[in-house]
């Protein structure tokens, strides 16, 4: 980041004409996202703050403010819904927030794809797009009514879809995106192909999305299942055989290891025990035959709620609010010192059991199974028990002597987020599109420290210091 010192005021008064919120409370609130999942990052992020949060409602307006925050060597952190769970949209440095949900216009559907404002709410997209074409989109987070559509974009990496439709970065899940730069003249750019890694999944480090264009599939009135399992091998072999059939259409696969359904799961708890596990499934209407045809395979296999058979009591809500992120949230209602990891095991079912096995006593399993290039690849999302940094750091260093591949939800840095490498794309364009390091600055360690060796979580040298540690 550029080492003069900001000019706050100045900024501000420049911007006066654009909404600003004013107020120290919607302040601190839209300087926050769901960091505080990982208790690493709840220590080293909570007291962080923006200096002033903009509102802009149009394209002009974001380019406005990167011209101004740009000629006054403000920092700008922008973020949509707040449901990172990285500190994607915290600001290391304080500076501006620019809070993106009033640019929030759909601009055009199509057939099989739709262009849209990065700030619209991904429920309300969808809605709009299944009652005025009969779509939906492909993927969304289980925080599908709160997150917009570019931060899913900027700070995701999958998700419901991903059963059928890959990663998020996969080739053909987005179309194209319209960017704007932080220089003394911001450029707009758009990107599509190969250039689309440049600023997809790269929390606003090194570009302003403004525009996106993303593809869409049939809308489907999905059925929704819960099916018990005894064993959780059993659950994982089923969850991975469905999503490999060709022939059957999901859009979700989740194995909930036991005893995660009946301690945390409060709709479900009166029809499980303590010893069952569950598989959380959306299947397409069409495919029932089919999915049933499969499960009959399955002795075990036991569907105990559908949604299109309601049985139970009390209606559980949407399926996909028990898988992904949302499963470690349900579980930290009950006891909030839980945490999780994510961890990729590849498509082999005998590694997924021997990490349960190895760390029964550190953590329950939780699976979420995507489509991987020809074949699936298991996706973890275990809850983990309290634990210290070092008993953190040693866990995940126990899973990567396993073989598995630990993206780590205890860093802020895209790279510690990732594969612990630079991804060159990205930097090359920072180096180009964000020359001052303004940008969500501290978020991208090759940016800072290019020969950064991972052997310890990273500290952004610019980190606004803690109350207490403050002349």
């Amino acid at each position: 980041m550029s080492d003069m010192k900001p000019n706050i005021a100045a900024a501000k008064a420049a911007l006066s004409h654009i909404e600003m919120d004013e107020s120290p409370v919607t302040i601190r609130n839209k300087s926050r996202d769901f960091f505080w999942y990982s208790p690493v990052l709840k220590a080293e992020m909570d007291h962080l703050e923006a200096d002033f949060v903009v509102n802009p409602k149009s394209e002009a307006e974001v380019i406005e403010v990167l011209k101004v925050c740009y000629a006054h060597d403000v920092p700008v952190t922008m973020r949509g819904g707040g449901t990172g769970n990285y500190g994607q949209a915290m600001p290391l440095a304080g500076g501006c927030v620019m809070h993106i949900t009033g640019m929030n216009r759909i601009k055009e559907i199509g057939q099989g794809y739709v262009i849209a404002e990065p700030g619209i709410i991904i429920k309300e997209l969808d809605a709009e797009l299944k009652e005025k074409s009969g779509q939906e989109l492909r993927m969304f987070p289980s925080t599908y009514s709160q997150a917009s559509l570019g931060g899913f974009v900027a700070g995701g990496s999958g998700g419901v879809g991903s059963a059928n439709w890959g990663a998020l970065r996969d080739l053909g899940n987005i179309n194209r995106l319209r960017i704007v730069t932080m220089e003394a003249e911001p450029r707009v750019l758009e990107f599509t192909g190969e250039e689309l890694h440049r600023v997809s999944h790269a929390y606003g480090t090194n570009g302003i999305i403004t525009e996106l264009e993303m593809p869409l599939a049939p809308a489907y009135d999905w059925v929704e299942m819960f099916v018990r399992f005894d064993t959780f091998r059993a659950a994982t072999e089923f969850a991975g055989t469905l999503t490999k059939e060709p022939g059957i259409l999901i859009k979700l696969a989740s194995v909930y290891g036991a005893p995660i359904a009946h301690k945390y799961f409060q709709r479900v708890k009166a029809h499980v025990t303590e010893d069952d596990h569950l598989c959380g499934l959306m299947v397409a209407p069409q495919s029932m035959d089919g999915f049933l045809t499969l499960l009959a395979r399955f002795d075990e296999g036991e569907v105990i709620y559908r949604s299109d058979d309601v049985v139970w009591d009390r209606h559980p809500g949407p399926i996909y609010e028990y898988g992904w992120n949302h499963t470690t949230l349900r579980a930290l209602k009950f006891e909030k010192d839980l945490t999780y990891l994510q961890v990729r095991y590849g498509g082999d079912v005998d590694k997924v059991m021997a990490a349960s096995e190895a760390f029964a006593d550190k953590l329950y399993m939780h699976l979420e199974v995507m489509r991987e290039g020809g074949g699936i690849s298991f996706a973890g999302l275990p809850i983990v028990q309290p634990m210290s940094k070092a008993e953190l750091d040693q866990l995940v260093a126990d899973h990567e002597a396993m073989g598995c591949m630990i993206f780590n939800p205890h860093r802020y840095t895209l790279e510690e987020g990732g594969r612990q490498s630079a991804d060159q794309r990205q930097l090359d364009f920072k180096r180009e599109a964000d020359p001052k390091g303004l940008l969500n600055p501290g978020k991208m360690i090759t940016w800072d420290e290019p020969d950064f060796d991972y052997s310890d979580m990273y500290s952004y040298k610019g980190i606004l210091p803690k109350p207490e540690a403050a002349e």
